[in-house]
């Protein structure tokens, strides 16, 4: 009977730990973007700079940017929670396309470097 309550509050603080875990990760990481109006709404790192822009991409200067790694996994995760879906497959992870409604954005990831090309 002990046995059984030591297991069952073992599970539990393992669950509760790594739900708060993931929630403290989720809203850290959600922190760090914000969308813009001028790309539908489409999140921006709130640290990357802006270097160029016109009326099809915004180009920005982004430490965490990379070609060989694509865009960090929190990046990913909070276009996903903007509402936005990966919609090419591609073997290039520098370079996916997302889309929302009509909209469809190209992120190109280069070394230090973003661009986020307006497709539609």
């Amino acid at each position: 009977m002990v046995s059984n309550l030591k297991k069952t509050i073992g599970w539990t603080l393992a669950l509760t730990t790594l739900l708060i875990g993931g929630a403290i990760y989720y809203f850290i990481t959600v922190s760090l973007y914000e969308p813009s109006e001028d790309l539908f709404d489409f999140p921006i790192p709130k640290k990357a700079e802006l270097v160029k822009e016109n009326e099809h991409a915004v180009i920005y200067d982004w430490s965490s940017a990379s070609e060989e790694n694509g865009i960090p996994f929190g990046y990913k995760l909070v276009i996903k929670a903007n509402g936005w879906e990966r919609v090419e497959s591609s073997d290039i992870d520098a370079s996916p396309h997302y889309s929302k409604g009509n909209h469809q954005i190209n992120v190109l990831s280069l070394r230090k470097q973003l661009t986020l090309i307006i497709e539609k």
